[in-house]
């Protein structure tokens, strides 16, 4: 079927290629013109925290709604609560509840604003709440609220914007990934020593990745997909995309060298390391589609999202590249005496460096192995400190607004008003609510890690109130992750008390039960991961060794990728290089997408090496030559797809979002 469809797609190269054309400036047309709006909804379906979230949105929106602090800072030796600025503060918040969408205005002079004035009354901040949720936020919106900098500035007052609405802030492609592609493309000159056959690769994943952008972009009108996803598939197109085709294209300059024909080598090419392909890439689309394992909506579409990319990056190595190759001809074929010639004819008598390496591997094999599995289980020790969570303002870049409001409030009132915790409570058939709310309060304050506890708001219904608890730490701390487990401990005898039920729930209480989830998913994903590699490899090989070997190498590459992860993101390690400025806890999702995309790489390399190996053992079956000859004929095109990979993930890595920089080190590991 391959060999048909790689001869058909080489002989009828102009209707392939406008087909293929007219898909992308539809679907990305559609996808940039009419597509959704992407947004962060990091939900989990039965957790406490998320069924006390949804009930809060019903009866109490101007808690579940999207809200934003305005911080604002008086100089050195002022005061915000002088009667000058108190006028400034007022006229701000008025200011700001004439403007669209804004439900309501909280000053720090308000009955109810709780500690919202610092002790010395330098620090303030105004809370605002949208009539909305996040996503219903437009950008005319915010820029209206940021129009508003200029009445505190006049005053001589700093004045930032943060809060939960602002974490939805992802950072688009940036120059640095088109470096990413620039060296993917030296890469791809120097592996075919020629000019002329480096920029189809490129062409092939391009017009790929775009269909799949405009795709998700286009899904985005009837699903919550994150604003993350388009990134991811952005990232994962182009290196499986430039890939594929490399190792078809690869194949088909071989064989060109050898003297066949253009037509017969293209669909020999596609039927040979296409069929490589097909079965790597249905390995990744597997593995990322394994993702709904884990029972969370916006990873399970991330995985969806990525999955269609590689398909579609797939389906274009096996049609648009043969197309390409029927527009060049024989001008794809090198000239006699060429590197390119040589490489592909050279033999045992002149070795290649891939050649010569596999000899001195097979010489030392335990030796080498020794040293494969220490160097890799060192890069892993960091793994053990593993502590995940989702990003906050605090790792947002240090010249946006939100990262510095997130600063003031720190510097100001504490690291836990960043992150407060709502404890919902049922007052439904309660008779003193307001007694009942103050006690309660009390009995709050009382635990240990609680900096401060606010009054009880009932909801305007009286069938639901809300008690905010403001932790000592910083939103995304251990300590904080520990003072929520302490206080769920503690409702079951408070709701006996006052014979109503009650949660934990908020932003922060939501982070910790999403990072909870997807580290007790970990072990199970990881033994399904590990299981389908053995017996996929099983199926191709049909030996137990070899998936046994490859497993044990998938479980090392993956433990070291996240020991080099945590010791840049989470200490620090390398800051300076890889844009992390603020050390901190590692994305809650990013070993489970990692381990995801890395097993589906880890076969592709797995199938392509191991597959020349097994071929000339069932010819020969001299083992020594089947391992020499089967390593040196794929060592140059499975080191350069490594390279392209590496270049393309780590392009992400300066200037990236926060979501996508730690599964972009991951992956280039």
């Amino acid at each position: 079927l391959l060999y048909r469809l790689g001869k058909a797609s080489y002989r009828r190269w102009g209707r392939v290629i406008v087909a293929w054309v007219v898909a992308l400036l539809a679907v990305l047309g559609a996808g940039l013109t009419v597509g959704g709006q992407t947004e962060e909804a990091f939900e989990i379906p039965g957790s406490e925290s998320q069924e006390a979230f949804e009930r809060l949105e019903a009866v109490f929106p101007s808690f579940a709604g999207a809200s934003a602090q305005v911080v604002l800072v008086a100089p050195e030796g002022e005061r915000l609560d002088s009667p000058a600025n108190t006028a400034v503060i007022r006229e701000l918040a008025r200011t700001i509840e004439s403007q669209e969408g804004v439900e309501n205005v909280t000053t720090p002079f308000d009955e109810f604003a709780g500690e919202a004035l610092s002790d010395n009354g330098r620090y303030a901040y105004i809370q605002v709440g949208f009539a909305m949720s996040s996503p219903e936020v437009s950008d005319e919106m915010i820029e209206t609220l940021f129009s508003t900098r200029s009445i505190a500035e006049s005053a001589g007052l700093t004045i930032e914007y943060g809060g939960a609405m602002f974490q939805d802030q992802v950072v688009g492609l940036t120059y640095h990934e088109l470096l990413g592609v620039v060296f993917a493309a030296l890469v791809l000159i120097v592996t075919f020593r020629s000019l002329r056959p480096a920029w189809m690769p490129l062409a092939s994943a391009i017009v790929g990745v775009g269909i799949a952008v405009g795709a998700i972009l286009v899904a985005a009108l009837g699903f919550t997909i994150s604003s993350s996803a388009p990134l991811l598939a952005v990232m994962l197109g182009l290196a499986v995309g430039i890939d594929y085709s490399l190792f078809i294209l690869s194949r088909h300059r071989d064989q060109l060298a050898r003297g066949d024909d253009p037509a017969e080598s293209a669909a020999t090419a596609v039927g040979t390391a296409g069929n490589a392909v097909v079965f790597a890439g249905i390995t990744v689309i597997i593995a990322l589609l394994g993702l709904f394992l884990v029972g969370i909506p916006f990873l399970s579409v991330m995985g969806a999202s990525a999955a269609g990319a590689v398909a579609i990056a797939i389906v274009a190595a096996i049609t648009l590249l043969p197309a390409l190759m029927g527009i060049m001809g024989e001008k794809l074929r090198p000239q006699p005496g060429s590197g390119a010639a040589k490489l592909a004819l050279a033999g045992s008598n002149k070795p290649s460096m891939g050649r010569r390496w596999v000899r001195m591997v097979m010489k030392r094999p335990l030796l080498v192995t020794l040293i494969s599995v220490v160097s890799l289980g060192t890069l892993a020790l960091p793994a053990l400190t593993l502590d995940l969570n989702l990003p906050g303002g605090g790792q947002e870049p240090p010249e946006s607004t939100q990262r510095k409001a997130f600063d003031h409030i720190s510097e100001g009132f504490g690291p836990g008003y960043n992150g407060a915790l709502l404890i919902s409570i049922d007052i439904t058939g309660s008779e003193e609510i307001m007694d009942d709310l103050d006690a309660l309060s009390a009995e709050m304050a009382e635990v240990p890690g609680v900096e401060f506890v606010s009054e009880g708001f009932p909801s305007p219904g009286l069938d639901t109130g809300i008690i905010q608890v403001i932790p000592q730490y910083a939103p995304d701390s251990r300590e904080t992750k520990a003072l929520v487990a302490d206080l769920r401990e503690r409702i079951p005898e408070w709701e006996e008390s006052i014979g109503t039920p009650m949660a934990v729930t908020g932003f922060t209480a939501i982070g910790v039960d999403l990072s909870q989830r997807i580290q007790t998913a970990l072990l199970p994903f990881g033994v399904v991961v590990v299981g389908l590699s053995i017996l996929l490899l099983l199926a191709v090989f049909r030996s137990l060794v070899v998936p046994i070997k490859a497993a044990l190498g998938f479980v090392l590459s993956v433990t070291g990728a996240f020991g080099v992860v945590v010791a840049v993101f989470q200490w620090g390690w390398l800051g300076s290089l890889t844009g992390v400025d603020t050390p901190g806890p590692i994305l809650s999702f990013m070993p489970i997408i990692l381990m995801a995309v890395l097993f589906g790489l880890a076969m592709d390399y797995e199938v392509f090496l191991v597959s020349g190996m097994r071929e000339r053992h069932v010819h020969t079956g001299d083992w020594r030559y089947a391992i020499e000859e089967g390593y040196s004929s794929a060592a140059r095109v499975v080191t350069s797809a490594a390279l392209i990979m590496f270049f393309v993930f780590i392009a992400f890595v300066p200037a990236g979002s926060n979501t996508i920089k730690p599964i972009a080190l991951g992956l280039a590991v």
